[in-house]
């Protein structure tokens, strides 16, 4: 009952928060400004990246923040079929939107966006000559995020689209009649050779220009078979070309309005629009929902370590804030912003698994195939050996058993995906970075009630436990497909799968001690007929 309640609370606080969503808006915040909506009206944006995660999240944010603004195009590929309008349809009508919609209506955000043909990855950026020309005579603000965030990509492919990708970015805006502000989105975790990363730009791996340069007349084959000897000590490709693109950023500092925003793990959104909400399982919410459902149950990492996590809006809120600094204060020495939070919170892997699995019991997910349990292991020896035994043995039975039953088998398939990010999170996990962010500190500074408010970038108020649920509730329903009203039953399931685990390991401890005594009696007989024989021997001899 008082989970019912729970949910039903946490539907209404929804739902309100939607509803109430043009009141807020129009209620007078004291007597403060909002000096950043005001800084952005009339502001003409580029966007790249725009279909994922944050560049999503920051189309919201602005639309429904700085509802002045005049227009919007994003950079958008076609995908599977899908031309740029049809995907920029699709991303309205996600429930992401849903709070703005209520606030301005759908024909409102229709016109203030514009979905343009085009793919970073491509020459010229795959524009058409009309929408460039009319680019470099419209835009004011450009914010580039496109980037493959896959960290085993191919490194070709990760050049092409991460590193020559901001080159090209660059170019369009050199050309730009009337740039005011070109945002780069980098990441917290671009220059790992730095234990402590400052706010200020560093060498980088290799020489950008080069490396474009080489893979683009290479072949494919021959790419990867240097991938290993051009990353160096790099772990991945992102790191490397993230590095790369950095430096093209420094390169053009004094040529055109530009700074660096280096975000640390983005994660889900904390407080708006929707507490909780995500698109992908990447971070630490694919391993909630990976230990949730029963199939992650060991990880190899140093459990008091730490990484660094920022909610997507206030990612979002620190895009806009650094762009306000820029333009409004003409703050024109700060151009490397690192957005992160490991100085002010510090949660540890274990504490994490130790949250997640309270926070998994009270909000099951759908269909576990074993009850949550596991552990972090400090040996990587113990590490393997719990993968053999309570990851890829049950995944062949419980397929074997799939196969049998006539369905398509999958859990073998989900382990090697899981054995497979496991190779990226080791590194980080086994490894500690701490971040400067002292020019968030002074932005908090300069902000004032309103902007406080509409644009947080603190963590004041954060409870931990409730921001975990969030996720797992939002997990649930917009990521799983596990709607609310499917709880009880997957509470029901739980229980089942805690006495099927408590039955199957007093089975598993009563097969080994029927082992050890079978043994041990046949290891008796065995030493007593040797005892025997050496004696016989002895006295023939003597």
């Amino acid at each position: 009952m008082l989970h019912a309640q729970e949910e039903n609370k946490y539907r209404e606080a929804l739902v309100g928060s939607i509803r109430s969503a043009t009141m807020e808006q129009g209620k007078a915040e004291d007597v403060d400004p909002d000096r950043v909506a005001e800084t952005l009206s009339g502001r003409i944006f580029l966007i790249t990246g725009g279909t994922g995660f944050l560049g999503k999240v920051l189309i919201e944010k602005l639309l429904r923040c700085a509802p002045n603004l005049a227009h919007i195009y994003m950079l958008v590929r076609p995908k599977k079929g899908k031309d740029p309008k049809h995907r920029l349809d699709e991303i309205f009508n996600s429930p992401l939107f849903e709070k703005v919609k209520a606030q301005r209506g759908l024909p409102a955000l229709e016109k203030s966006v514009t979905a343009i043909c085009g793919d970073v990855a491509l020459p010229g950026l795959g524009l058409s000559e009309d929408d460039r020309k009319m680019l470099i005579e419209k835009v004011h603000i450009v914010y580039h995020a496109a980037a493959t965030v896959r960290f085993d990509e191919l490194l070709k492919k990760a050049v092409l689209l991460n590193t020559r990708g901001t080159k090209l970015m660059i170019d369009l805006a050199k050309e730009m009649k009337q740039l005011a502000l070109f945002v780069h989105i980098s990441t917290a975790y671009c220059h790992l050779e730095e234990k402590i990363l400052r706010e200020r730009t560093y060498p980088p791996p290799a020489d950008p220009h080069q490396v474009i340069k080489c893979v683009e007349w290479m072949d494919d084959e021959v790419v990867e078979a240097m991938t290993d000897k051009i990353l160096g000590k790099l772990p991945n490709t992102y790191a490397f070309t993230k590095a790369l693109s950095e430096n093209l950023i420094e390169q053009v500092m004094e040529q055109i309005p530009v700074i660096i925003m280096r975000p640390s793990v983005i994660i889900p959104i904390w407080k708006e629009p929707i507490p909780g909400w995500t698109d992908n399982i990447n971070g630490p919410t694919g391993l909630l929902i990976g230990a949730g459902k029963g199939v992650i149950r060991t990880m190899y990492c140093n459990e008091n370590g730490y990484a660094d996590y920022l909610p997507v809006d206030i990612a979002a809120n620190g895009v806009l804030l650094t762009t306000w600094n820029y333009l409004y204060w003409k703050d024109y020495d700060k151009r490397v912003y690192n957005f992160t939070s490991s100085t002010e919170f510090k949660i540890t892997w274990a504490d994490i698994i130790q949250r997640g699995r309270r926070i998994t019991e009270k909000i099951p997910l759908n269909g576990v195939v074993w009850y949550p349990g596991g552990s972090l292991k400090k040996s990587r020896l113990i590490h393997n050996i719990c993968i053999l035994f309570f990851h890829m043995i049950p995944a062949y039975l419980i397929d074997a058993l799939l196969f049998l039953a006539g369905h398509k088998p999958i859990m073998c398939r989900v382990q090697r995906r899981i054995n497979k990010g496991f190779e990226v999170f080791e590194y980080y996990a086994n490894n500690q970075w701490d971040f400067e962010n002292t020019y968030v500190e002074d932005l908090r500074k300069k902000i004032n009630r309103t902007e406080y408010k509409n644009y947080q970038i603190h963590g004041d108020d954060l409870d931990i436990d409730a921001y975990f649920a969030d996720c797992i509730r939002s997990a649930r329903v917009y990521v799983l497909n596990e709607p609310p009203e499917t709880l009880p039953a997957a509470r029901r399931h739980l229980r089942v799968m805690y006495w099927v685990d408590i039955i199957t390991k007093i089975l598993f401890f009563m097969l080994l001690i029927y082992l050890l005594a079978s043994w041990s009696e046949s290891f008796r007989t065995l030493l007593t007929t040797g005892v025997t024989y050496v004696t016989k021997g002895l006295e023939n001899i003597l």
